[in-house]
């Protein structure tokens, strides 16, 4: 029977309990399901992209078989409802005016095609900000993870989450949670850095940042993609369960529990053969069992059709659907491939329950439930009640001063004699990333991200200057060193040097006081970069032909400054200790080369610190610090591991000195407190910022531990000759791990303390030993250490 709804009142929502606001939202799931079709129920798990905004254009640089066979129109594929739409503004250049204006039409469409008239969820990416042709790019994931800033990243998700707010967007598919594991992977430039600690206090700060202003954040991905053998893209993954659980996951319990993502999105790889996508134990027992999730799980784009055409543990779309909804996944993205009529036929055949499809349909209307989308017809006043936005609304000035600050604590200053911070005189500004302005964004930004050949002529067909405002690095040095007489000589890409680029560098090089020599990566998607989704590295080497550049301008004999720009750490070999400086930034966003110059002229203090190793030479592929002893280097092997420059490390303008290491306890319980403190001074001439950092070690335990692992730190600003005492309060839930049988535990015995300034510089060091019964520790765990600074 068919059920005509018209506009809900009371004598409505009695009749139909779904549509009362004042109902519980289980209540009015429920309600709803035992009113739909097996068809309208899958309906709400499937999800269309409503693009290219021209017909027969291209979406994304994405294989073939990713749009075989077409979808139909909206307004069939919305006959039986609609899950998701997918990225409405980010899929091609579209002013944010035609965009909502657009949006409102597609929901509409969604709407009149369903007869229960509920609109569909809006999602879009937002890893570097909104992606959108004119929205502010902020740095990257690793650059967050530099800056060892969490209210600042909270701060940038909020405005990431108030404009996706203003454009009628429900979730963010962001952040990554991923710890990286291998710096080889391209996406290394999405993750925060290699420590678990690190990637879910900034990762859970995004989260709240985004939940906070309304927006649905989507943690990913959920678990191991880091992990991929060889660095390589969506390539197995062989991970222990120690490893998995102690290193990849505890970023998502920190995501989901302390930030409150309501979403998650599943990796694409397969864990010792079994595909995420299909992994019932992943997604069902430790996802909504142990770890409590109750919201919704995504398949990553292609996922569950990749179950068959890529991973070929299923021989159908169907079989993959059921496969794919039997483990766990709520709803396939970006358009259906298999939650479809392949489903249906599963349902049918009796090879999957309705129930199964219940459980999906029942949490996707539950969000939809708790986000207005099931009150009749709120959801269009609320579209209506939207300000179209301006062309430069969603770059508005306090975002653009969020992505400055957040650039200028992220940029690290690895090495300087003296040279830094540069004066005046002659410089030369050289190198393939001298004045190219999109150097300075990830794969995630909208110009890299969308790099299709035809980009220029769709910003023309749309009436757009190339998205939002990028300075390149002539420009922001030139405004900071007015007096300077700067040579600027741009040399080809980072991957397709000519023996003439490197001659004109040297040149330039040869007759300046100071070269400033740029060099790192160009991010695109799937080898349309160097860095960036599917633009995987064989090796750590500098791309291309920049170590031969770099080692001719050396040879100038010419102080040169070498400034990094890259989506990963590289092996910079004897080019390190040849330069007169060297400076890191991770993909800065649009005002990082205004951070850069800032750093270089010395108007900003610098206050990074790595987040990452860098790799002592190219085939250190595995070069994190949180590694047992045998991991480092040995007298058992000639291969050694150790860093160029280690994790935590950062210089600033000025020096710091650590004394008067105390701890409130030599003993406490195994389910106790300690409090450690130390103070810090500020020795030298200039005001500066100090990353106090508290590492923490088990020499004897029933598994084997890291050799040191990070438990907390500070960011202390302190004046030329003052100090600060920094307490930090560590509960023995901090010192848990995964034993031998594979329950979390706090063991007794000794536990030592390190307290400086990076993982290999720890003049501070103490101990305090944990007494009492072996105690297993659940989801409940404390994992975070608060800290307390008092400025003397």
């Amino acid at each position: 029977m068919t059920e005509r709804l018209t506009q809900a009142g009371a004598d409505e929502s009695v009749r139909h309990p779904w549509r009362d606001p004042s109902s519980p939202v289980s209540d009015r799931v429920a309600d709803l399901l035992s009113r739909m079709t097996l068809e309208e129920k899958i309906g709400q798990l499937g999800s269309y992209w409503a693009a290219p905004l021209r017909p027969g254009g291209p979406v994304l640089p994405v294989p073939e078989w990713a749009t075989d066979p077409l979808p139909p129109q909206l307004a069939e594929a919305a006959t039986a409802g609609l899950g998701q739409l997918t990225r409405v503004y980010g899929t091609e250049p579209v002013l944010p005016a035609a965009g909502l204006e657009r949006l409102r039409l597609l929901q509409r469409t969604v709407v009149a095609a369903n007869r229960f008239r509920i609109p569909a969820l809006v999602h879009e990416e937002c890893l570097t900000g909104l992606l959108s042709w004119t929205a502010t790019v902020f740095p990257t994931p690793l650059a967050w993870g530099a800056s060892f800033d969490p209210g600042l990243v909270e701060e940038m998700a909020a405005a990431i989450g108030g404009s996706l707010r203003r454009l009628g967007v429900h979730l963010g598919l962001a952040p990554v949670l991923d710890v990286t594991r291998d710096y080889r992977w391209g996406c290394t430039e999405e993750t925060i850095g290699d420590d678990p600690h690190l990637v879910a206090t900034l990762g859970a700060a995004y989260v709240r940042g985004l939940e906070g202003a309304g927006v649905v954040a989507t943690v990913k991905h959920f678990a191991g993609y880091s992990a991929s053998a060889g660095g390589r893209n969506m390539a197995p993954v062989a991970c222990g369960p120690r490893e998995f659980t102690d290193v990849i996951l505890e970023p998502f319990v920190a995501g989901l529990r302390d930030g409150g993502a309501r979403a998650v999105m599943v990796s694409q790889a397969d864990v010792d053969g079994v595909p995420t996508t299909a992994d019932r134990h992943l997604l069902t027992d430790v996802l909504r069992g142990e770890l409590g999730f109750t919201g919704l799980v995504l398949a990553d784009y292609f996922a569950v059709w990749n179950l068959k055409n890529k991973h070929g543990v299923v021989d159908s779309r169907g079989e993959a659907a059921a496969v794919a909804l039997r483990a766990g996944i709520d709803m396939e993205l970006p358009t259906v491939h298999c939650f479809g009529q392949p489903l249906i036929e599963q349902v049918r055949r009796g090879l999957v329950s309705e129930e199964q499809v219940d459980r999906a349909a029942s949490r996707v209307l539950a969000l939809k439930c708790e986000l207005g989308l099931l009150d009749g017809d709120a959801w269009e006043g609320e579209l209506a009640a939207l300000p179209a936005p301006g062309p430069g609304d969603l770059d508005p000035p306090e975002h653009r001063a969020l992505a400055r600050q957040l650039a200028e604590e992220s940029v690290v200053l690895l090495a300087n004699d003296g040279t830094l911070p540069l004066s005046g005189g002659h410089l030369a500004l050289t190198g393939p990333l001298a004045d190219d302005p999109l150097a300075m964004l990830g794969c995630y930004a909208f110009a890299n991200h969308n790099s299709l050949d035809h980009l220029e002529e769709m910003a023309s067909r749309v009436g757009l200057e190339p998205g939002v405002e990028i300075p390149a690095l002539p420009a922001a040095l030139a405004a900071e060193l007015p007096d300077a007489k700067i040579r600027v000589c741009a040399t080809g890409r980072v991957d397709a040097l000519e023996d003439a680029d490197i001659a004109a560098a040297v040149a330039a090089a040869r007759d300046a006081d100071v070269c400033v020599l740029t060099l790192g990566d160009r991010a695109g998607l799937f080898g349309l970069g160097t860095s960036g989704e599917g633009c995987d590295a064989q090796t750590l080497a500098l791309p291309g032909r920049q170590a031969e550049l770099a080692q001719a301008v050396l040879d100038t004999g010419t102080p040169t400054v070498v400034v990094l720009i890259s989506g990963r750490p590289y092996a910079l070999g004897d080019v390190a200790g040849r330069a007169a400086a060297v400076v890191q930034a991770f993909f800065p966003g649009e005002e990082g080369a205004s951070a850069i110059a800032g750093v270089l002229s010395g108007r900003v203090e610098p206050s990074g610190r790595l987040p990452v190793s860098m790799p002592g030479h190219a085939g250190a592929a595995l070069g994190s610090y949180l590694h047992p002893p045998l991991a480092g280097a040995t007298e058992v092997s000639a291969a050694d591991p150790t860093p160029l420059y280690a994790f935590g490390h950062g210089l600033t303008w000025t020096t710091f000195g650590y004394e008067d290491l105390a701890l409130d306890a030599d003993v406490i319980p195994t389910d106790g407190t300690v409090r450690i403190s130390a103070t810090v001074r500020n020795e030298g001439q200039r005001a500066g910022t100090e990353v106090v950092q508290l590492y923490l070690s088990d020499p004897v335990a029933s598994v084997v531990r890291p050799v040191r692992w990070l438990a907390g730190w500070a960011r202390v600003r302190l004046e030329p000759g003052c100090a600060a005492r920094v307490e930090f309060t560590v509960h023995a839930d901090r010192v848990s791990f995964t034993g031998q049988d594979l329950r979390r535990r706090v063991e007794p015995g000794l536990i030592h303390v390190e307290v400086g300034r990076s993982s290999v510089d720890l003049p501070l060091r103490g101990s305090f030993v944990l007494d009492g019964p072996d105690r297993v520790v659940g989801l409940d765990r404390v994992l975070t250490v608060p800290v307390r600074v008092t400025v003397s």
